[in-house]
């Protein structure tokens, strides 16, 4: 387990005790609701480990590596944007497939683009949006989130 790890689940074990000594009654309800939101979340993460898993089996690191690596450059960026805006997958189960892509030897920048345009544009959305919003906010909010998803993506890339 890596040092990260091992202090994130320390603090939540002490908030859990604190949560305990303060109130057991409240802490059990909101540990039974958390059981139950975890068991409504597991097919749909099942499911994203099996995609991950097929599609890791079926697509080489050597071609992520071509075409999402530090090689692709911009392009990679872009089709990385480009997968992450049209995509429909939980924020939280991204994250796991942003590591396999990375260990698969998919640059920092291109899983940047990736998982910012998957939470921040909405393609799939898109009509529901217009007819609750307006076509020009609809446009004009996902052109904006993408500009912005890139340019966070190239700024991942020149920090770390």
């Amino acid at each position: 387990m890596s040092p990260t790890a091992i202090v994130i689940n320390s603090l939540v074990c002490l908030a859990l005790l604190f949560s305990l000594l303060k109130s057991r009654k409240k802490t059990l309800k909101g540990l039974k609701i958390a059981w139950k939101a975890a068991g409504k979340m597991l097919p749909a993460v099942l499911l994203v480990i099996v995609v991950i898993g097929l599609f890791l089996g079926f697509v080489s690191p050597s071609f992520i590596s071509d075409v999402l690596g530090k090689s692709s450059g911009l392009l990679g960026v872009a089709i990385a944007a480009v997968l992450g805006s049209v995509l429909f997958i939980p924020a939280i189960l991204a994250f796991p497939m942003g590591a396999s892509l990375m260990q698969s030897g998919a640059s920092i920048m291109s899983v940047a683009a990736f998982i910012t345009t998957l939470t921040m544009v909405g393609f799939i959305f898109i009509p529901v949006e217009v007819k609750e919003l307006g076509k020009r906010f609809t446009l004009i909010r996902n052109g904006f989130s993408f500009i912005a998803a890139i340019i966070i993506a190239i700024l991942m890339g020149l920090i770390l």
